[in-house]
């Protein structure tokens, strides 16, 4: 709560889709107009159902926590090179 802002963009993790605090996290954003990014895994849970026509939801449907957090980390990682590329390139 004390660093979004309207405009910004929660990066929402949470491998079962159930996280308490990540769902407060995302009512938090919403309440200031913030765009959502949900990694989710299995049937994308709570968090799946939290989402709005803004945000977007990747969801792992895995159920193996290990390979759930193994895409996680690889979608965080192209995240990353596609913000780089937009601001340095």
């Amino acid at each position: 709560r004390a660093l979004g802002q309207t405009g910004d963009i929660l990066l929402a993790i949470s491998t079962s889709g159930n996280s308490a605090n990540v769902i407060e996290a995302i009512h938090s954003a919403h309440e200031r107009q913030m765009t959502v990014i949900a990694f989710t895994g299995k049937d994308g849970g709570k968090i799946g159902e939290l989402l709005t026509s803004e945000d977007i939801l990747l969801n792992v449907p895995a159920f193996r926590t290990a390979r759930i957090q193994e895409v996680h980390i690889l979608l965080g990682h192209i995240i990353c090179e596609l913000v780089e590329e937009n601001m340095f390139f």
